[in-house]
């Protein structure tokens, strides 16, 4: 039975784009509609393949930032990256009524279920935010009050992916709490951080270690490093991490 489920999840399928939405000017999310989509956790991941008219073929892999609850709608939230010739099409040119192929969900290390309680601690730098998203949104729609911390490191305010939509989450008073980081530049008025996550920073805002949360880091590879190094050097527990990365972004 499991190896069958496996199986299933990883078919290629179509889903069908319903709606894009430019979250900042390099990263647009895109809402897909998928019939008889199997369901995913918050955290896991799919291979998105495009396939040009000569049939050359290319993937890359995205998060998934949908909560599991959304049913057969799928978000993935893409970085429009230089020379990305993936990324420059899903962010530049994929639009509503397209079709979009890929294949998952995938992973099952870096997911989170609100069974799994917390506190939960949520440490991403830029687009590092997505999979963590899934788990803020998931927790949102069960109505969880799992105390929830989320560390978010930007370039710049304009880069803060999903702003809006944290800003009304953290308000909700159910026990979530956004610390923002600015690495490059701050608005005149501004009462976060203004540098790189790192230890100082993380003995402020994160959950103490007697209190062994369960942590989640997300971004780009140097970052995820120095963030998980910084917490298991404040006493938390590498059980207790769990980490995904990907190439460097300059976050």
């Amino acid at each position: 039975m499991a190896g069958a489920a496996i199986q299933r999840r990883l078919n290629w399928r179509f889903g069908d784009v319903t709606e894009v939405i430019d979250e900042t000017p390099r990263v647009r999310s895109i809402i897909l509609a998928v019939p008889g989509w199997p369901g995913h956790l918050a955290g896991q991941h799919v291979d998105v393949r495009l396939t040009a008219g000569d049939g050359y073929r290319t993937e890359r892999s995205y998060s998934i930032a949908s909560a599991p609850d959304a049913g057969e709608a799928v978000a993935l939230t893409v970085e429009r990256l230089v020379d990305g010739e993936v990324s420059e099409y899903l962010t530049g040119e994929l639009r509503a009524g397209d079709r979009l192929e890929f294949r998952g969900p995938i992973g099952g290390y870096f997911v989170w279920d609100v069974s799994a309680g917390g506190p939960l601690l949520l440490v991403a730098g830029g687009s590092g935010v997505c999979p963590l998203m899934a788990m803020l949104r998931h927790r949102a729609a069960r109505s969880s009050s799992v105390p929830t911390r989320l560390v978010y490191s930007s370039r710049t305010l304009e880069d803060v992916i999903y702003r809006e939509e944290l800003d009304r989450l953290a308000a909700g008073g159910d026990g979530l709490e956004v610390v923002h980081t600015l690495t490059r530049t701050q608005p005149p008025v501004w009462h976060g951080y203004s540098r790189r996550v790192d230890r100082e920073m993380l003995a402020e805002v994160a959950w103490p270690p007697e209190q062994q949360p369960l942590a989640f880091v997300c971004g780009p590879t140097a970052f995820v490093e120095t963030v998980a190094d910084a917490l298991v050097a404040l006493g938390h527990r590498p059980q207790r991490i769990r980490t995904e990365r990907f190439g460097p972004t300059g976050t």
